[in-house]
């Protein structure tokens, strides 16, 4: 279905999105890797699902909290590949804290990192999308994005903040053919909610196990884990046609979360 496009997700050398990027190479799509550590694992992993396809795989290793090497990763992603048809920007860090206790440079991190650079990245391949008459900007933001936890006041106003430039980004671009939305996770076994299944498992004395059910069920009514495997497949559907008109939302993916 994606034959010949071009995606790029920021954050993709693990989790949520890993799974996005492996989901849209199995559609064909050639693909921008960006992120932190081992590369040369999740390239071959993304190859390998792209290879009935053929798709080509890149990688960029900016630092999303800073805007002049996110310019160069999209100028990068342009000369590798003509320009980006789909960015996905899921690249994000976590610190819990209280409010009066919250580290400022955390604070601003988290703002940069899970907010400021998605603004960044869409600003800059929004003309090629618009020049092109197509293009899908996927948010990942999370539940956080619409609900509140204590303890995440940089996280949830970042999200928030995600969910806000995915509906002005929709509105300006509503009359075209490109879309913006926001997919939103519950809990998603990923190494950042790993550390958080270690520390509730020290604090009580806990199993693995039994701390991952203590997490999921102060919030999950499902009691399961979304997956990232799951998130990519939403993420394929925005991609589809069966979506040219869904514009603006903010997909929870969350086993019932907000629903309570």
């Amino acid at each position: 279905m994606l034959k010949g496009k071009t995606a790029l997700v920021t954050g993709s050398t693990s989790g949520i999105g890993l799974g996005i990027a492996l989901a849209l190479a199995r559609q064909g799509a050639n693909i921008v890797l960006n992120g932190f550590g081992d590369v040369d694992g999740p390239r071959s992993q993304v190859l390998a699902a792209g290879s009935a396809s053929d798709v080509r795989v890149a990688y960029h290793g900016a630092d999303m909290s800073k805007p002049a090497e996110i310019e160069d990763m999209l100028k990068y992603a342009a000369s590798q590949f003509g320009r980006v048809d789909i960015l996905v920007n899921n690249a994000g860090i976590q610190h819990v804290a209280s409010v009066q206790d919250f580290p400022a440079e955390k604070w601003d991190a988290i703002i940069a990192i899970n907010l400021t650079s998605a603004f960044h990245t869409s600003r800059l391949a929004l003309p090629g999308m618009l020049a092109a008459g197509w293009g899908r900007i996927i948010n990942v933001a999370s539940v956080h994005g619409l609900v509140g936890s204590a303890q995440k006041s940089a996280y949830v106003a970042a999200k928030h903040g995600i969910v806000g430039l995915t509906k002005v980004t929709a509105l300006e671009t509503a009359t075209t053919g490109v879309t913006c939305n926001a997919i939103c996770p519950g809990w998603v076994l990923t190494p950042l909610v790993q550390k958080q299944v270690d520390a509730k498992a020290a604090e009580h004395g806990l199993s693995n196990e039994d701390a991952k059910k203590l997490l999921l069920g102060e919030k999950e009514p499902s009691m399961q884990f979304t997956t990232p495997e799951e998130l990519g497949e939403l993420a394929v559907f925005f991609c589809s046609p069966a979506a040219n008109n869904v514009r603006g939302v903010a997909w929870n993916m969350d086993g019932g979360w907000t629903a309570q």
